[in-house]
Parts: C-alpha cells; sequence; structure tokens
C-alpha cells in the first residue's frame, strides 16, 4: 500500500487543533493509516491530574481498534518541536504491540524525520515474546 503521508500529515494537524493541553500548551496530533485504508486519528487531552493524561498516539491506537482495527501501516505525529518531537515511551510500547510499521514525526514548519516503531523502540516486549 503506498503511504499519502501528506494526507497523513494534514489529519494529524487538523486534530492536533483539538488537543486539550492548558497545563503544558504542549499540543500533539496523530493520524494513524490501518491495513484497509482508514485513518484514525488521536489528539493528546490532558487532565488536572497529571498521570490521567493521554497522549494522541494511544488516542489514535483505541479509536483504530474500537472500530476493529488491528494491523497498522504508517503514523504520523506532529508537534510544535524543533526537530519534531516523537511519542513518548509508554506511546512506543503500546504501538509495538501491533508490529514495526513507520512513522513520520512533523512539525508545522514542514520538518519531517522518518523512523518506525523499530527504531524507536529496540528489542521491543512484544505479543512474540509470549509465545
Amino acid at each position: 500500500m503506498e503511504i499519502a503521508w501528506d494526507q497523513l500529515i494534514e489529519k494529524a494537524s487538523a486534530v492536533r487543533q483539538m488537543a486539550h493541553a492548558p497545563y503544558s500548551d504542549f499540543c500533539v496530533g496523530a493520524a494513524l493509516l490501518d491495513d484497509r485504508g482508514i485513518v484514525y486519528c488521536g489528539c493528546n487531552v490532558e487532565n488536572v491530574s497529571y498521570g490521567l493524561s493521554v497522549c494522541a498516539e494511544r488516542h489514535a491506537v483505541a479509536a483504530a481498534i474500537a472500530d476493529g482495527s488491528r494491523r497498522f501501516q504508517a503514523l504520523v505525529v506532529i508537534t510544535d518541536l524543533s526537530p519534531p518531537g516523537s511519542p513518548c515511551g509508554a506511546c512506543r510500547q503500546v504501538l509495538a504491540e501491533f508490529g514495526d510499521f513507520p512513522i513520520m514525526l512533523v512539525n508545522p514548519g514542514g520538518e519531517r524525520v522518518k523512523t518506525s516503531v523499530g527504531q524507536l523502540l529496540p528489542m521491543a516486549f512484544t505479543p512474540e515474546n509470549l509465545g
């Protein structure tokens, strides 16, 4: 499947505008492409009890799972950082649950860093470890 990175970037950028980040002002958007060509989006949602905050990447995964998707082809994550920010450790572990696929990290200035789940979390603990 050909990955339409620009389309994923547009969707991640749009959902990033919906982020609820009143404490950090660090808004993140994510667009996750599944093997059927469906795109699932997520934004970060902070909570006054910081530990209850949820990242954009995990919101996108949860939306996909709720719709019955289990196989992913690509992910875009957009932040204001330069160079572009990458998923936190918890998100990396959640993504690794579903295999190794390409990830594009971007920012509104047009910077792009292409990586993958495997590059972000080498030697990940995955379902295969359980036999």
